[in-house]
């Protein structure tokens, strides 16, 4: 048994994994304090819920909070003895070549994805993955990650307007029925949702002419289903890419 961990910067997912499908998947914020003890208590207690009683033999880890990692060692020594994987560090094949500057360190999640993305739909892609921040990735025809674009992400730029403009309110991401809203929190509305639909198709038209071939668009993270549903350029929507990364690069090692 798998246990997958993907650490964002403000949520935390945990995916156990039989080797041939996905048993349970559950999610916490994403906290720089919490110490090895209580994710295993947390996680325990979801086992009982569930009624899982598994035999976690492998770990694998991809975090973009480094404060973090120290305890899900520990988490995966401790409770499970076993040496986790972690996504970046030089002894964790991808399978990948990672073509970027020198010196250049590359956020583990988009290596994942990169991962992921390449065995289900092969290469030539742009993987859109609306997190803390909205990431545009880059796959090559052979799969390797070959760079891209990081902006602002969906949530972020809701607290940064409400927290900068005294007037206006926090609101929900939502698709609005009209582009010109006629009162405030729809007109926020308009510009968070078709202003991250046109930043979408633009970036992803530039990227398609800088490489002058054709690419298809996957989107992965929370808000890709929602954000699908107002344009083309999101040709597929694959939520579950990181975790299947992730479990690629675990049996790749184990190999």
């Amino acid at each position: 048994m798998l246990l997958a961990i993907d650490v964002g910067n403000t949520n935390t997912v945990f995916a156990l994994h039989d080797g041939a499908a996905l048993i349970a998947e559950w999610r916490c914020s994403t906290d720089r304090q919490r110490t090895a003890d209580e994710y295993f208590v947390w996680l325990g207690q979801l086992f009982e819920h569930h009624g899982l009683h598994p035999s976690v033999r492998s770990v694998v880890i991809s975090s973009v909070v480094p404060q973090v990692v120290f305890n899900l060692r520990v988490l995966a020594d401790r409770y499970f003895h076993t040496r986790p994987k972690v996504v970046g560090k030089p002894d964790v094949k991808l399978g990948v070549p990672v073509r970027v500057d020198p010196t250049t360190h590359v956020g583990a999640d988009r290596l994942v994805n990169t991962v992921g993305a390449y065995d289900r739909y092969g290469g030539d892609l742009i993987v859109v993955d609306f997190g803390t921040a909205t990431t545009f990735d880059v796959v090559g025809h052979d799969g390797a990650y070959e760079g891209g674009v990081i902006a602002p992400g969906v949530n972020l730029s809701l607290k940064a307007l409400h927290d900068a403009a005294a007037a206006l309110p926090f609101i929900d991401v939502t698709r609005p029925e009209h582009v010109v809203g006629t009162n405030t929190v729809a007109c926020m509305q308009s510009g968070i949702y078709w202003g991250y639909v046109a930043l979408i198709e633009g970036l992803c038209a530039r990227i398609r002419a800088e490489r002058g071939t054709p690419m298809t668009v996957i989107g992965t993270g929370g808000l890709s289903t929602l954000f699908a549903q107002g344009t083309d350029v999101l040709e597929k929507v694959d939520t579950g890419l990181t975790i299947h990364g992730l479990v690629l690069i675990d049996r790749l090692n184990e190999e």
